[in-house]
């Protein structure tokens, strides 16, 4: 047992990190849940929505660098360091695909909201709503399950987000026969593809601290 495995047992662990862990994903479910709203409104009225999805990413960054902050000023941690680090780091990566997309929905001016981006954007908030729920389980590192079983969810919608965007360009490039629209609607599916990449990347991480401490 490493010098830190027998410290951690006499931090109070809710202090410093779970907190700051726990708000991360909470505004991680809260800027996906935007983004799903703001897809499933008329193109004037998302704005509003995208200037949130601004801040709550600005939000984010925050929180991973208050946490890294933390991690310079703690030589006792509640588990690893590194994991500590990925942890915050692959949460902020999730934000700022889901950010991407809506920059770029923005930028393009994406009037006619698809089915497949309204699809991707639900699979990416499941994902999300998944990795608050594992997240919050953290404070009891002797009960594993619901962010074993959380995970698995996770890579699921991952696999699912992969369909419908293979399926999303094949059709795109079957009927659609604007370059431009072709480049921009390609572009934004990917983000979106990506992001929940980013999900499983989270994933990977918690499944890690659970085996380490099963």
């Amino acid at each position: 047992m490493s010098l830190n495995s027998i410290f951690q047992y006499f931090v109070p662990k809710d202090k410093k990190f779970f907190p700051l862990f726990e708000e991360a994903s909470s505004n991680l479910v809260q800027l996906a849940s935007i983004l799903h709203e703001a897809v499933n409104l008329p193109l004037k009225e998302r704005d509003e929505l995208f200037l949130k999805i601004d801040e709550l990413e600005q939000k984010g960054e925050d929180l991973t660098r208050l946490t890294n902050l933390e991690l310079s000023r703690n030589f006792i941690t509640p588990f690893d360091r590194e994991d500590i680090h990925s942890l915050i780091t692959s949460i902020d990566n999730v934000a700022d695909y889901l950010h991407g997309a809506s920059s770029r929905m923005r930028l393009y001016q994406v009037s006619k909201i698809t089915k497949s981006i309204r699809k991707l954007t639900e699979i990416n908030l499941e994902a999300c709503q998944n990795i608050d729920i594992a997240v919050k389980e953290l404070r009891n590192l002797n009960s594993m399950k619901v962010i074993t079983s959380a995970c698995a969810k996770i890579n699921k919608l991952e696999s699912k987000s992969d369909d419908v965007y293979n399926k999303a360009v094949s059709e795109l490039f079957e009927n659609e026969a604007d370059a431009k629209n072709i480049i921009k609607y390609k572009e934004v599916l990917s983000v979106l593809e990506s992001a929940t990449d980013k999900c499983k990347g989270v994933a990977s991480v918690l499944e890690s601290i659970s085996v380490k401490h099963s």
